[in-house]
């Protein structure tokens, strides 16, 4: 039995294992149509054990930022969003643009396909959020339930925002605002009351839009929006969490010895060390690998 749980040893190697194995996942979404195979192979396993591998042992397996400074992530709101989308941006930026960006239009071209994958994408993150617990407990259920309160939250506004903004809503829109509200709450999911978790749906579709613009005004090709959702979202969340743990606001309360200022400081210091130590062991990792395999592939490709 894993120590401090009820479930078995091999349970909790699995259970670990499907983080480890999401995160480069959900990173190459930023650099499709222009990564070269055999590099990017490389670099993700290379990367799960420089990036991910610390990053998971500082704040979940009793590393210095969970034990000396209290920093929280109930289920990946840094090791996993942050890692990911910090990463992807960096190789997004060394990649360069996709052929024809920004003036060519490069819409998505099944909708539908979309709409499925973010289906199954909502409802796979249950299973995260909700098995972070490690046990069938009102942990559990409780991280599921605000989990979904977020997602529909941010779909809503998003929608919403592109109502405005466009005179109408979109499908994309719909996935893009779910998976922006699914990011924010996963670091606190079981942390906080259901009424919270609608305020970080809500804050999460504002910003990560926020942020597509502003990364897509500067001219950084990130495919799938890898950054300004997951990215965003997870830091968005981590900072979130600092307040809206307070027992006061419905959340779960404060660790002994820690204020809502001193919670607030351990979550951006989570945020800044993990998006720095991301973003340095990212570039140092793709010019090496890229020395025996190039990033991109050749242009006639």
């Amino acid at each position: 039995v894993r120590l401090g749980t009820t479930i078995p040893e091999s349970a909790f190697v699995l259970f670990q294992m499907t983080f480890a194995v999401v995160t480069p996942a959900l990173m190459i979404g930023a650099w499709v149509e222009r990564a070269r195979f055999s590099w990017v192979v490389v670099f993700c396993a290379l990367w799960s054990l420089v990036v991910y591998a610390p990053v998971a042992h500082w704040i979940w397996g009793g590393g210095w930022l969970a034990s000396t400074f209290g920093t929280l992530d109930f289920a990946g709101g840094l090791v996993v969003h942050t890692t990911a989308g910090v990463s992807a941006l960096v190789v997004a930026i060394m990649m360069d643009r996709r052929q024809g960006f920004p003036d060519k239009p490069m819409i998505p071209h099944a909708p539908g396909l979309t709409m499925i994958g973010a289906a199954l994408l909502w409802v796979g993150w249950f299973g995260f959020n909700g098995g972070s617990a490690l046990a069938a407990t009102d942990d559990a259920s409780s991280a599921i339930i605000n989990t979904h309160v977020a997602a529909a939250t941010a779909a809503m506004v998003w929608l919403l925002i592109e109502r405005i903004a466009f005179g109408k809503a979109t499908m994309i829109g719909w996935a893009t605002g779910a998976i922006a509200g699914l990011a924010t709450i996963t670091p606190a999911a079981a942390y906080v009351s259901p009424g919270a978790a609608i305020l970080f749906g809500a804050l999460a579709a504002v910003v990560c839009y926020m942020a597509i613009l502003q990364i897509r005004r500067i001219g950084v090709d990130d495919s799938l929006d890898v950054f300004a959702v997951h990215g965003v979202g997870g830091i968005l969340g981590s900072l979130l969490l600092g307040l809206f743990v307070s027992s006061a606001l419905g959340g779960i309360g404060y660790a002994d010895g820690m204020t809502p200022g001193s919670q607030l400081g351990a979550q951006a210091l989570g945020v800044a060390v993990v998006a720095l130590w991301s973003a340095v062991l990212t570039g140092i990792l793709a010019l090496a690998v890229g020395i025996v395999a190039p990033m991109r592939v050749r242009k006639k490709d």
